[in-house]
């Protein structure tokens, strides 16, 4: 098949598949945005001096030192979860109608390969004109944000550029990784001349997603001990251990809560199956147990979202601490409020990647209503009333969610509570000058004003953040009703008895 062929049978379709390549192309820009915004960081240049000299070319302290700029980097890297997570419940959208499409084409001589290369292209194009176009907002942006001051200072970076490969593999690598994914997602599919057919899971779930928790909060654990052991053996860090931990545990443990979720979903279907008493208890039911996984996909970026932000409010809670071991012995963290704020640009960034991933659920709740609009006009059709359909679409919403929340939340915080110890500081004396700077520093009169003191050893627990996890958790059930709510909006027109005749 020639490549002009493929490209416009891939763009070809109706108004659902053309909302489905803007989503995705859409998606692909936001993640290229975010990627570009921390390699810029990641780019700024240290000026001569040792490893804490900051830059005086920016008025944000979060550029100028170079401790914090690897942070920064990472908050805006965390945008591209959620928003990877929206591109994947896009790429849903329509597939119903989708199927029928490549099963035409199959049915007028289009091989299974064929097929296959024309839906894969689809994503990639899609994705590559979303680079491409998030690459153009950056270079633009880039020009109307650099506003020097007076001093010639900057608020942003906008004075370096990230290297010309960074950006290719930004620009270039995001389409290729979706159309992979893509590949990936539908080894399991065959498409025939009849139709679409799905080879599902047909045996339940198995807690081993458990074990890849257990292995992420080892991973975390060990960084603590080994740092140590570095610092009795006087043994210079290799750059790659530590950060290898972090990443291989951080993705570890979003892969085990993500992946726990359809376990979750399968053990909660089951138990409302036997308990549950109403109409709707028992449809969600059946419909947790014969699709478990789905609560997996559905809930993926808002999850992986939670699990960070019960990360960043442990390591708030330390940062809490170390600012009243400061206060109790004057050691600790030399500006504990500078910190605190940082950790208030982190929360913000939490709480726009939890707005892309309830977007993401909106869309895989309305796809997940127009999919099945048949059966549900059939129920209606049998004496089902809508209401209890309504409902159900609840109770299968919120049964896994409620679990899964309280566990991306615990994993998160268990992580960051097993990197960083309780903070601790004292034991020793210290000189104190009781009189002003002028007479504290002339040798001649400070020796009058001067006393020795001495500071216990205190050791600051930091606290359990309930609060800052419990609007975490409201957050996302939040999210998971506003989502079924507007969802359920598209429920009457969906379920009317002209929906029968869909095939």
């Amino acid at each position: 098949m020639r490549p002009a062929v493929l490209l416009r049978l891939a763009l070809a379709g109706t108004r659902t598949d053309g909302a489905r390549v803007a989503l995705t192309a859409l998606s692909a820009a936001l993640a290229t945005l975010s990627g570009l915004a921390a390699l810029t960081v990641l780019s700024v240049v240290k000026p001569p001096g040792d490893a804490w000299t900051q830059s005086d070319k920016y008025t944000n302290a979060l550029l100028r030192e170079p401790g914090l700029r690897p942070g920064v980097a990472f908050a805006l890297l965390l945008l591209c979860v959620p928003v990877l997570g929206l591109a994947g419940q896009c790429a849903r959208l329509g597939a119903p109608r989708r199927d029928r499409r490549l099963a035409a084409l199959r049915l007028a001589g289009a091989t299974p390969g064929q097929v296959t290369g024309i839906a894969v292209a689809e994503t990639g194009v899609a994705s590559l004109f979303g680079t491409v176009t998030g690459l153009a907002v950056f270079l633009v942006g880039r020009r109307l944000l650099h506003r020097p001051d007076a001093t010639g200072r900057l608020p942003l970076p906008t004075d370096v550029f990230p290297a010309p490969a960074a950006v290719a593999a930004v620009v270039l690598g995001l389409p290729v990784v979706a159309a992979l994914v893509s590949a990936l997602l539908l080894r399991r599919v065959a498409t025939t001349p009849f139709g679409v057919v799905r080879k599902v899971r047909t045996r339940a779930p198995w807690p081993w997603p458990g074990v890849l928790i257990l292995v992420a909060l080892a991973a975390f654990a060990t960084i603590r001990p080994l740092l140590l052991w570095y610092e009795r053996r006087d043994v210079v860090e290799p750059d790659w251990v530590v950060p290898l931990l972090l990443i291989v545990g951080g993705l570890t443990a979003m892969i085990g809560v993500v992946s726990g979720t359809g376990w979750i979903s399968y053990q909660t279907g089951r138990v409302l199956h036997r308990f549950g008493r109403s109409g709707a208890a028992l449809l969600a039911a059946r419909r947790l147990t014969a699709d478990p996984w789905a609560g997996s996909r559905t809930f993926a970026a808002l999850l992986a979202a939670l699990i960070f932000g019960a990360g960043a409010a442990g390591i708030r809670a330390d940062f809490q601490a170390q600012a009243e071991l400061t206060r109790r012995t004057g050691a600790g963290l030399a500006d504990p409020d500078f910190y605190l704020g940082a950790m208030d640009l982190v929360d913000l960034a939490i709480l726009v990647a939890m707005a892309i991933a309830g977007g993401g659920l909106l869309v895989a709740v309305v796809e997940g209503i127009t999919s099945r609009r048949r059966a549900y006009a059939a129920q209606v059709a049998t004496g089902v009333p809508r209401a209890a359909i309504g409902r159900s679409l609840l109770w299968a919403a919120l049964a896994p969610a409620v679990p899964a929340i309280g566990l991306a939340l615990t994993v998160g915080y268990l992580l960051v509570r097993g990197l960083f110890p309780a903070p601790s500081g004292g034991g020793y004396r210290r000189t104190v000058c009781d009189a002003g700077p002028d007479l504290c520093g002339d040798p001649a009169t400070s020796a009058r004003y001067t006393r020795t003191e001495w500071v216990p050893e205190v050791n600051v627990t930091p606290h359990f953040p309930w609060e800052q996890l419990a609007w975490f958790a409201a957050g996302g059930l939040a999210a998971v009703l506003l989502t079924v709510g507007v969802g359920v909006l598209f429920l009457r027109s969906s379920t009317t008895l002209e929906e029968l005749r869909t095939t």
